[in-house]
């Protein structure tokens, strides 16, 4: 019984590793994702309406807001 218990405790702890490193690279990946295009929107001459928007409600508020 004492094996079985450190062969469930290892498989728990490597799966959980396994499992927690999995879903923070997915994350990273779709943060990356975001960010490249959100660069690559802000350097092009003609901006997309999202963009602009968004950069006017960032103007729009005062510094205590930020």
């Amino acid at each position: 019984m004492l094996v079985l218990g450190r062969a469930v405790f290892l498989g728990f702890c490597i799966g959980l590793i396994w499992g927690v490193g999995c879903a923070l690279v997915l994350l990273y990946s779709i943060y990356l994702a975001g960010y490249r295009k959100g660069v690559r929107d802000s350097i092009q001459p003609e901006k997309a309406s999202r963009y602009l928007e968004t950069l006017q409600k960032i103007r729009g508020r005062g510094r205590d807001e930020l």
